[in-house]
């Protein structure tokens, strides 16, 4: 019989909030829980809603996806999702551990604006680009970049990145750091 999510979801929570060193009291207020929900959830008796999971893996600054996906370290994962119609993302790898590393590959279309949500803080994110120019423009800041240009900011501001006359190929490296 396959494990349940709820359990492989509980067992990833208890892991990942021992490697920050946070305590199921710390954990559970950060993410406005009750420290009996934290727990049964942990124990895999629990039956956490999206929204649960959401604000547990946002007080742990990980994806929902890390609590969702079986172990595996240093797996490679390449996953290509289109977004606002032609831009496409690729996961290229996640490193887990005590932080998270993720290595993606953007590829915008020309005259294409495509907005970053703020990461979890502390988050950097490093822009390399590979083909085209982009303009990248933070909360308090623009830069014009062009092929070969490396850019690093701290990504826990609202950021975008708008391409002019021709498409981009960006690869963008995410560290967010244990808490």
């Amino acid at each position: 019989m396959p494990e349940r999510t709820s359990t492989r979801a509980g067992r990833q929570i208890r892991l990942r909030r021992e490697q920050r060193g946070l305590s199921a009291a710390e954990l559970a207020r950060r993410a406005g829980l009750s420290k009996a929900t934290l727990s049964g959830l942990e124990s895999g008796t629990g039956n956490p809603t999206i929204d649960t999971l959401e604000a547990i893996a946002l007080a742990l600054a990980l994806s929902l996806t890390d609590l969702l996906s079986p172990e595996a370290p240093d797996t490679v994962h390449v996953l290509a999702t289109a977004i606002d119609g032609d831009i496409q993302c690729e996961l290229l790898v996640r490193v887990r551990g005590t932080h998270a590393l993720e290595s993606w590959r953007l590829r915008i279309p020309r005259h294409t604006s495509f907005s970053g949500v703020p990461h979890a803080s502390g988050t950097i994110e490093q822009l390399f680009i590979a083909f085209g120019a982009v303009r990248a423009e933070l909360e308090d800041a623009a830069y014009d970049l062009a092929a070969g240009d490396l850019l690093s900011f701290a990504a826990d501001v609202p950021h975008a990145y708008i391409t002019a006359d021709e498409p981009v190929d960006i690869h963008v490296l995410l560290a967010t750091p244990s808490r």
